[in-house]
């Protein structure tokens, strides 16, 4: 199928990469001129403003967006709204808040505009190892999307799923995104520990290695971890400040509304807050996971 892509970032630039090499026909817009260069230099015909990515786009419409959740989106959403028409489909793959998918949703229904919202994991290895993606949408919008989420994922059947309504794709992701800070948070934890023990002269990458082989603990996550500390055994240079992007924080809210004891991510939320004011060996081990399955940036340590 033909789709159109707004947003070339690290994500979504690889998203139409994966789309182009599954036999999809794909129109990319980004604000940055040379990252729609870079989409038709791989095979993507180009789009230099969201009226000519529209007008390329044959009906019923189907655009998916890579933006930053908030004012990006709000902004992108707002100004398609205006070009669109019955029947066309927009997909915010971010990681918006799911309240705000339900609102738009409803927003867009009400003019006859088809709206989804995929949870999109996977970061800068995606292209190569798939996305795991979370819809939340109408069956409607679900059946159309298939052909896209079967080349974007994994394999066509596995690593996606309709997974509810308007704004069940992104609860669901902003749930994923809470269990990963307790998941890095226990890893780096660990680590420390490992490291302090200064007696032992302990090899941390050797046993990040050893972890990674029939261990019960081994996952992606441990596999990061595993290449960041190869790289860079001590992390000398990374600064112990590690950024949380709004799902963690959302998690734990939830939480509350619900009343639903989140104590372990609810920590985990909290001890990214306390490494923007401590130094810490496991704060700059969840710094260098982040750069890993991401691309997020590293503060650099001060000299």
């Amino acid at each position: 199928m033909r789709i159109g892509m707004v947003g070339l970032g690290r994500m979504g630039g690889n998203m139409v990469l994966r789309l182009i090499r599954g036999g999809h026909e794909v129109v990319a817009y980004g604000r940055d001129a040379a990252t729609v260069d870079a989409s038709v230099a791989q095979g993507a015909l180009p789009a230099h403003s969201l009226d000519e990515l529209v007008a390329q786009l044959p009906v019923p419409r189907t655009i998916w967006l890579m933006v930053p959740a908030g004012a990006a989106t709000e902004g992108v959403i707002s100004s398609l709204t205006a070009l669109v028409a019955r029947n066309d489909l927009i997909v915010d793959g971010g990681n918006s808040y799911y309240k705000e998918s339900m609102r738009r949703a409803a927003a867009l229904a009400a003019r006859g505009v088809l709206y989804a919202d995929c949870g999109t994991s996977g970061g800068i290895w995606g292209l190569k190892e798939g996305y795991s993606l979370m819809l939340g949408a109408t069956p409607e919008a679900a059946e159309r999307l298939k052909p896209v989420l079967r080349t974007l994922a994994p394999a066509p059947d596995r690593g996606w799923a309709h997974v509810g309504p308007n704004g069940a794709g992104h609860f669901v992701k902003m749930v994923h995104n809470g269990i990963e800070y307790a998941l890095m948070q226990a890893y780096a934890e660990g680590f420390e520990l490992m490291q302090r023990k200064s007696e032992f002269k302990l090899d941390l990458p050797q046993i990040a290695e050893v972890w990674q082989t029939g261990s019960v603990v081994r996952s992606w996550l441990l596999d990061l971890t595993a290449a960041a500390l190869k790289e860079n055994p001590a992390l000398g240079g990374i600064a112990p400040y590690v950024e949380d992007s709004g799902e963690g924080r959302w998690t734990a809210i939830e939480g509350i509304e619900l009343g639903v004891s989140l104590p372990t991510i609810s920590l985990a939320l909290f001890e990214r807050f306390n490494s923007r004011n401590r130094d810490s060996f496991a704060y700059k081990i969840l710094a260098a996971m982040r750069n890993q399955f991401g691309g997020h940036a590293i503060r650099k340590e001060k000299v």
